[in-house]
């Protein structure tokens, strides 16, 4: 069975019924329902709202502790780093990402 989801609002609460709620902020499903929106109009498909498929690809964290866990030095550009796997960064400054 398909689900259409039409704007984030669905997109956030596809995650809340999924059991996943905590999995990223508010602000993080914002960022990754425009990523994942923007990707479907450059690549002319429509992608299947996933919820444990979204979890497992993509991570939100904050900067430090990305730095811990891939050990990325301070002076090196995080953005950079994670280069192509980056998909943006919250208002409250954690970053959603592909994970590799």
């Amino acid at each position: 069975m398909k689900q259409t989801i039409t704007n984030v609002y669905q997109f956030r609460d596809a995650f809340a019924e999924a059991g996943r709620k905590d999995q990223f902020s508010y602000e993080g499903l914002q960022v990754l329902w425009d990523y994942l929106e923007d990707y479907e109009n450059q690549m002319g498909v429509e992608l299947e709202c996933d919820v444990i498929g979204f979890c497992v690809d993509y991570s939100e964290d904050t900067e430090e502790y990305i730095r811990r866990a891939y050990s990325i030095d301070e002076d090196e550009d995080i953005e950079e780093y994670l280069d192509g796997h980056f998909i943006g960064r919250t208002d409250k400054g954690t970053i959603v990402y592909q994970n590799h």
